[in-house]
């Protein structure tokens, strides 16, 4: 049996804009290693995570398998802040064992075997190597080319050998996962989404994720008037969630009772924006107990009725806090596209009793006049009311 060339496995991410943070880089970085090292904690592997150059690796333990080593590159390819994640082989600082390496992975591929067109890019982080970046790269191709004799392609290759020198090792590796890329969660605060159970809210909640928020969930739901479903729904959501952030909190409103007394008030065609505003009113509320600095919405403009411009400023109104909404340049096609990516899709498409259908006039306003709410709000005492619904909600731990 030929001993392979190929050392240890290991997981290289490669960084996103945080490389472009300037000063305040460090604090992005420790974030996103905390955020890594949390998420390993579901692989059941002991891992060693340790910052590079504008690289993180991830060094597995003596006898790792490239099993292994693919169920922790397909786990961190979750955790926002990264781009690519490969899984890579870590070889002697040698350009002997390199070469051999090199040769070795580009014959096991794939595209090898059906005699693709490749290419070998190296990069140097430690200058002190013997050989420059193109000699490596002449050195392990020119190999390749005469042992398997592939074509070389150096603008459109099928297959490339990536070959990183750095300060203790090299990395070989060929191909990736894609990442979330954008920030690490947590290094932009944190905030509370309205989670309705639709298809629109999670994908907003995953967008806020990917600008560095951490964000915990706010349901309302129509009991005592409805079933539990849209509870069971918006867990399932938060659950499918979890994986990009970890540690995520779902909040339960019981919120018939409320909507009952904004049926009574008499106006029909304002009734969806006055709940609108109470349940903004009321997360405003749950945010300062938790200390959220923003709320999100999964609002789309013109959506629907209540997501009219004027229904919009409506809503801002209501509260003090800012309302983010990630989605609302987007149209219905492209969320669903997203929601589908993500994950949330399949569990956002299964019926539910949501509470918004105990507040379906026959005909909704498009232009609600603020002055016209506030009425609404003062009949129904809105301010103490949203304080009585934040005392009354549950928290399900996931």
């Amino acid at each position: 049996m030929t001993m392979s060339a190929l050392g240890e496995p290991c997981v290289l991410l490669k960084l996103g804009e945080i490389v472009l943070k300037g000063k305040n880089r460090e604090l992005f970085e420790r974030r996103l290693i905390a955020n890594i090292r949390h998420a390993l904690q579901t692989v059941g592997i002991q891992v060693d995570v340790r910052r590079r150059h504008g690289v993180v690796a991830i060094f597995l333990p003596q006898g790792a398998t490239p099993e292994q080593a693919d169920a922790v590159a397909q786990r961190v390819a979750d955790v926002p802040g990264l781009v690519w994640i490969h899984r890579a082989w870590r070889v002697a600082k040698d350009p002997d064992a390199v070469l051999k390496a090199g040769l070795e992975l580009a014959g096991e591929s794939e595209e090898a075997k059906r005699g693709a067109r490749f290419a070998v890019r190296s990069r140097r982080r430690d200058k002190r190597f013997p050989l420059r970046s193109n000699e490596l790269d002449r050195l392990v191709g020119g190999a390749i080319n005469d042992e398997y004799g592939l074509p070389v392609d150096l603008k459109n290759p099928e297959l490339t050998v990536f070959i990183e020198v750095d300060r203790d090792e090299v990395f070989v590796f060929t191909g990736g996962i894609p990442g979330q890329g954008g920030l690490p969660v947590g290094s932009s605060g944190r905030a509370l989404v309205l989670m309705s159970g639709g298809i629109d809210s999670p994908v907003a909640a995953y967008r806020m994720m990917r600008r560095g928020l951490h964000v915990d969930f706010l349901h309302f739901s129509g009991i005592p008037f409805t079933t539990s479903e849209s509870i069971y729904k918006a867990y399932a959501l938060v659950r499918k969630l979890d994986r990009f952030q970890g540690r995520s909190r779902l909040w339960v409103v019981p919120f018939g009772k409320a909507q009952q007394s904004i049926r009574s008030s008499g106006q029909d065609r304002l009734a969806v924006i006055a709940q609108r505003r109470l349940m903004l009113k009321t997360a405003e509320e749950v945010a300062h107990r938790i200390r959220a600095a923003a709320l999100i919405t999964g609002d789309a403009l013109g959506q629907v009725s209540s997501q009219t411009l004027a229904n919009i400023t409506a809503q801002d109104n209501a509260v003090e806090l800012p309302i983010l909404r990630p989605l609302v340049g987007w149209d219905k096609t492209e969320i669903m596209a997203e929601a589908r990516r993500i994950g949330t899709l399949e569990i956002s498409e299964l019926p539910d009793e949501d509470c918004c259908s105990l507040l379906a006039p026959k005909r909704a306003e498009t232009r609600a006049k603020i002055e016209d709410l506030k009425l609404i709000e003062k009949r129904l005492d809105a301010e103490e009311l949203c304080v009585q619904l934040a005392d009354s909600i549950q928290e399900y731990t996931l």
